[in-house]
């Protein structure tokens, strides 16, 4: 019972995932990180929300780490400067 009261008044799931999201992406408050991690504390459906986004950035991260580790040569370039012009009709 305390836990659902806690749950609702505190800080709903549809806010938590938000928060969550947001912290991935930038700093959140200190109320706003006091009330997730009470939040994460009593509500399973959350941790496991929160285990599968880090699961999923840290795939993300790993794969435009990758991408950015190819080289793009001068010929790319210019094949693309190209392409570009007659899309233009320069």
């Amino acid at each position: 019972m305390l836990r659902k009261i806690i749950h609702l008044v505190f800080l709903p799931c549809s806010e938590a995932t938000l928060l969550m999201e947001k912290r991935k992406a930038e700093t959140i408050s200190s109320m706003e990180d006091w009330k997730l991690s009470l939040h994460l504390q009593i509500c399973k459906w959350c941790r496991a929300y929160e285990k599968k986004l880090n699961i999923l950035d840290e795939i993300l991260r790993n794969t435009f780490i990758k991408e950015s580790k190819n080289e793009i040569n001068s010929s790319d370039i210019q094949e693309f400067k190209g392409k570009l012009v007659k899309k233009l009709d320069i």
